[in-house]
């Protein structure tokens, strides 16, 4: 092995996130520390040169990463870390490679801080009323609604995993009352996050804003409804950046067209794209964005930057930041 390099390392996974996740600064900056043997690699070419990829260390993935099978595993009998420049590991892990014991890190909370900022511009632009007030403009219409604003207004999160507790720390520059319903983090931990625990109802009832983290697993799906909408407070607004499947979609339709003073800012929706008959497309209170909320563009740098800090603090012995063991797997959105 070179002079300074320490593994050897495969970069696989599409070839267009490859260039986003993992610009020249970034790869000049793993290369220290790592010696190729192959170029970049998609999935589908890296199934068919396994034979080559059979001395890597390390795999540096991301979206479209290869699926990390028994097969694959057999064929790559030194790979010790894997490092995903992205969220969600569903993608490339299987039951096989929690048997073989590898480290593997994600770059969940690199993508949680673009999520994160998205939120924290909708909740103070629904706090004043933005899109009401825009979609008056648009007819004409100057007069001003009621609007509760960021001074002492109450603001409800569902879900303090990644991305809700980054939320709570941007809040905390703002004089907002910050509520959240997360049944598996005791009032000590809520309290050092400045906020308020309240059961699911409780946040839906007094927000003013309610922005919805739930991870995307069987348990949760259609967990929001129609009655948790009905029950907001005037003029509300719901965001969702978290998973379109966690609302049971045809009733929360039915609320906001009988609740047209309540918004939605809706990043996420089940299906993805609505179906092209859906009552979010004429709903005049509801805001589609095309799931912009996660890293997008120059943002997606820095996904692949944490993983080659990863990289750095592996091959110094340092202990990692941001290792998923299978527990925590089986939780993340």
């Amino acid at each position: 092995m070179p002079a300074g390099k320490t593994m050897r390392g495969a970069m696989i996974l599409g070839h267009s996130a490859r260039r986003r996740i993992y610009p020249e600064p970034v790869v000049s900056r793993i290369s220290e520390h790592v010696e190729w043997v192959s170029e970049p690699l998609s999935a589908a070419e890296a199934r068919e040169k396994l034979a080559a990829l059979r001395d890597a260390e390390v795999i540096f993935s991301g979206w479209q990463g290869l699926e990390l099978t028994g097969e694959v595993l057999q064929a790559l009998p030194e790979l010790k870390l894997v490092l995903y420049g992205a969220g969600s590991l569903r993608g490339i892990v299987t039951e096989a490679f929690w048997k073989r014991g590898i480290t593997i890190c994600s770059a969940v909370a690199a993508n949680a801080v673009p999520v994160a900022e998205y939120v924290l511009s909708q909740i103070l632009f629904g706090l004043k009323r933005g899109w009401a007030h825009a979609a008056r403009c648009k007819r004409g219409g100057r007069e001003l609604l009621p609007m509760p604003g960021a001074f002492g207004s109450t603001v409800g999160l569902v879900s303090l995993g990644t991305v809700g507790r980054l939320v709570c720390r941007l809040l905390r520059a703002f004089d907002i009352r910050v509520i959240a319903y997360d049944p598996f983090v005791a009032e000590a931990e809520a309290a050092g996050l400045g906020v308020t625990p309240r059961t699911l109802e409780e946040v839906f009832r007094e927000s003013e804003v309610v922005s919805l983290h739930i991870p995307d697993l069987p348990e949760t799906k259609g967990m929001i409804t129609g009655r948790h909408i009905e029950s907001m407070r005037p003029n509300a607004v719901l965001v969702n950046t978290a998973r379109g499947s966690v609302v049971r979609e045809a009733e929360m339709c039915e609320a906001l067209a009988s609740r047209s003073d309540v918004w939605a800012v809706l990043d996420v929706t089940h299906p993805e794209p609505p179906e092209p008959d859906s009552p979010l497309y004429r709903l005049p209170n509801v805001v589609l964005t095309p799931h912009i909320a996660g890293s997008m563009d120059g943002e997606c740098a820095r996904m692949g930057l944490y993983m080659a800090e990863e990289l750095e603090r592996f091959v110094a012995g340092k202990p990692l930041k941001w290792t998923v063991d299978e527990k925590r797997f089986r939780v993340m959105a």
